[in-house]
C-alpha cells in the first residue's frame, strides 16, 4: 500500500512539473509558426532573425511598425509586407541603416487552420479586408476586422472536403504509380529484348560475314573452272549459235576495215595527182635561160617519173569492191541471220536419231534426254532454257553469295536501328519504351488533338479535311511550370516537369514549321488536359500519364505544414 502511493505521488509530481513547465512558456504571437517560435521565447526582448545584433522591446512585436530589416518583430501585421529584394527597407527607429537585410525572414503569416491543413498567407494579404479562405480557412488573417470585415472559420467544411478530394488523390495517385511500376517493368523488358537482340545479330554478322567471304572464293573457284568447260555467248543457244555470233562480228569488222582502206586510198591518190600538176607547171614554166643547176635538176626528175609507164586506174577492181561493200547490192557480203530452231547445238547434235527406226529411236531418245540432263546439271553443256550464259554450276554459287550479301546487309541495318534505339532518350526509367507508338486523343470542340508518344502531335478537323501535322518527335527535356494545381489532380502544378518536343510539322501560311511543347504531369491514365496555341502555330499540350509519377509519397499539393486537427 504505501509502494502504491509512493508511485502515485510520483506520477502526479511529473504531471504537475509537466504543467509548471508548460505555463511558463509563453504563448507564440500571432502569425508566427511552429518552427519560428523558437525565436520568440524572450519574455522581455525580441532579436531580430536575420540581424541577432538588433534587440528591442516584446513591446514592439506586432506593433504594425517594421523594426527589424527582415520583418521579423512584425510576422502577425502588413507592417513590412514592403520588404523584398527589389525596395529598400524603411529607416526608422533602427540603431545602423546598414545593417538592413531586404529579404523578409519569414515566409508570411501562419494561419493554423484547424481541421484543416495550416498554410502561410503573403504579409500583403493580412488585414486587406479580403477573406483568403484557400489559404486562411480559419480567418486570422483578417484579426483586426477592416471596414467591418469578418471572416468566420470554415475550415472543418474545407478539411472536410479537402480530406475527401485527397483521398481520391491518394487512390488515383497509388493506381498511377501502379501503373508507371507496370510500366517500368515493361519498359526493362523491351530494352532487354533490345540489348538480347543485338547480341544475336552481332553472333549472326559475324558468322555471315564468314560465309560471304568463303562464298566469294567458292564463287571464283567455279567461274575458274568453268571457264574451260562450257563456251558462254550474249544469248540463248549452244555453240553453234555461238560461234555463228562471232562470225557475224568478225564479217562486220573486215567490212569496217575495208571502207577505212578504201578511203584512206582515195585519200592518197588525190594528193598525188595534185602534186603532179603542181611539177607539171612548175615544168612548163620555168626559164631554161636560168643557170640553175638545182631547177634543171627537179626538172630532169619530173620528165623522168613523167616517162614512167603507170597502170590506169583499176576501175573493174573498184567497182566490183563497190559492189562488194554495198548492203543493197547482190554481190555484197551479207549476214544470213541463222535460225536456230533447236535453240541450241545440243538439239542439232542429237537429231540424227530422226533416220533410226521407231523402236529404237524411243529407246535412244529416252537415254539421250537422262544424258544430256545429267551434263546440263554438271555443267557439261548449257542450259538452252536457261537466258543466262553461265553454267548451272555458276548460278548456283552467285545465287548463294547474292543471298548471304543481302541477309548480312540486312542484319547490319538491323543491328544498327537496335543500338541508335538502345542509346534514345525515353525518359525516367526508360518508361516510354512502353508507350511508344501508343496514341491519346482531346476532343476540342472544332479539332480533335492527337499525341502518339515518341512520335507525332496532330490536329485533325472534326468536319473533314486534311489532318495537320503539329510536330515530330524531337526530344525529352525537362521544363519549369508554376501554376495552381486543380482540385481533381489534373493539372500541371508548380515544379519542375518533364517534357517532349515535337518540331518540324506542317509549315503555316507566311509562319514557321507547326511545333509542339507536350508539357506531362502524374495523373492515373494518360489523357490531353489542354491544348492551346501560344504563338503562331506553336502550341503547348498538358498531358496526364502515370509515367512520369515519381515514388509512393502523398501528395500535399505543394502546401507546406502539418495538419493541425
Amino acid at each position: 500500500m504505501g509502494k502504491l502511493t509512493f508511485i502515485n505521488l510520483a506520477a502526479l509530481l511529473t504531471v504537475l512539473a509537466a504543467s509548471a513547465n508548460a505555463a511558463s512558456e509563453l504563448p507564440r504571437p500571432r502569425g508566427v509558426g511552429p518552427e519560428f517560435a523558437k525565436f520568440y521565447k524572450d519574455p522581455e526582448n525580441f532579436t531580430c532573425i536575420s540581424n541577432p545584433t538588433i534587440k528591442i522591446p516584446i513591446s514592439r512585436l506586432n506593433d504594425d511598425y517594421c523594426d527589424c530589416p527582415d520583418g521579423s518583430d512584425e510576422p502577425g501585421t502588413s507592417a513590412c509586407a514592403y520588404i523584398s529584394p527589389l525596395s529598400p527597407p524603411q529607416p526608422a527607429r533602427v540603431p545602423k541603416i546598414g545593417q538592413f537585410n531586404e529579404s523578409l525572414a519569414l515566409p508570411g503569416f501562419y494561419c493554423k487552420n484547424k481541421g484543416h491543413m495550416p498554410s502561410y498567407v503573403p504579409f500583403t494579404n493580412v488585414n486587406d479586408g479580403v477573406c483568403d479562405y484557400e489559404l486562411c480557412c480559419d480567418g486570422s488573417d483578417e484579426w483586426e476586422g477592416v471596414s467591418g470585415v469578418k471572416c468566420e472559420d470554415r475550415c472543418a467544411k474545407i478539411g472536410k472536403e479537402w480530406r475527401k478530394q485527397d483521398e481520391a488523390r491518394q487512390k488515383s495517385l497509388t493506381a498511377a504509380n501502379k501503373r508507371r511500376k507496370e510500366l517500368v517493368t515493361e519498359a526493362a523488358r523491351l530494352k532487354k529484348e533490345v540489348e538480347d537482340r543485338i547480341q544475336t545479330l552481332q553472333a549472326q554478322i559475324d558468322g555471315m560475314e564468314v560465309k560471304v567471304e568463303a562464298l566469294e572464293k567458292n564463287l571464283a573457284e567455279v567461274e575458274r573452272q568453268e571457264k574451260g568447260r562450257v563456251i558462254k555467248g550474249a544469248g540463248k543457244g549452244g555453240k553453234l549459235t555461238i560461234l555463228a555470233s562471232l562470225a557475224k562480228d568478225r564479217i562486220q569488222e573486215l567490212t569496217d576495215n575495208v571502207n577505212r582502206v578504201r578511203s584512206e586510198r582515195d585519200t592518197a591518190r588525190s594528193r598525188i595527182e595534185e602534186l603532179e600538176a603542181i611539177l607539171k607547171r612548175f615544168k612548163e614554166e620555168y626559164n631554161p635561160n636560168f643557170n640553175d643547176e638545182g631547177v634543171k635538176r627537179a626538172v630532169k626528175a619530173w620528165e623522168d617519173y613523167a616517162a614512167t609507164e603507170r597502170a590506169s586506174p583499176e576501175d573493174a577492181k573498184d567497182r566490183d569492191l563497190d559492189e562488194i561493200l554495198d548492203p543493197d547490192s547482190e554481190s555484197a557480203i551479207k549476214w544470213e541471220e541463222y535460225e536456230d530452231t533447236t535453240e541450241s547445238d545440243t538439239e542439232v547434235l542429237y537429231q540424227f536419231s530422226a533416220y533410226l527406226p521407231a523402236p529404237m529411236r524411243t529407246w535412244l531418245d529416252e537415254k539421250l534426254h537422262a544424258l544430256r540432263l545429267l551434263m546440263i546439271e554438271n555443267g557439261i553443256l548449257a542450259d538452252p532454257h536457261h537466258d543466262t550464259p553461265e553454267s548451272k554450276a555458276v548460278t548456283d554459287a552467285r545465287s548463294q553469295l547474292s543471298s548471304a550479301q543481302s541477309e548480312l546487309s540486312t542484319d547490319k541495318s538491323e543491328l544498327q536501328r537496335h543500338r541508335d534505339d538502345l542509346n534514345k532518350d525515353y525518359g525516367p526509367d526508360d518508361v516510354f519504351r512502353a508507350l511508344k507508338g501508343q496514341c491519346i486523343e482531346q476532343d476540342s470542340g472544332e479539332y480533335k488533338y492527337e499525341l502518339c508518344w515518341l512520335d507525332r502531335t496532330t490536329q485533325k478537323p472534326k468536319k473533314g479535311g486534311a489532318h495537320t501535322g503539329m510536330g515530330n518527335f524531337a526530344r525529352m527535356e525537362k521544363v519549369t511550370v508554376d501554376e495552381v494545381l486543380p482540385a481533381d489532380g489534373r493539372g500541371l502544378g508548380a515544379g519542375v516537369r518533364w517534357a517532349m518536343k515535337f518540331e518540324n510539322g506542317q509549315h503555316c501560311w507566311n509562319g514557321p514549321a507547326r511545333s509542339t511543347l507536350v508539357i506531362l504531369a502524374c495523373y492515373e491514365k494518360d489523357e490531353i488536359w489542354k491544348t492551346v496555341e501560344e504563338e503562331k502555330c506553336v502550341y503547348k499540350m498538358e498531358v496526364g500519364t502515370p509515367a512520369v509519377c515519381e515514388g509512393n509519397g502523398k501528395k500535399t499539393d505543394g502546401k507546406k505544414g502539418h495538419d493541425e486537427l
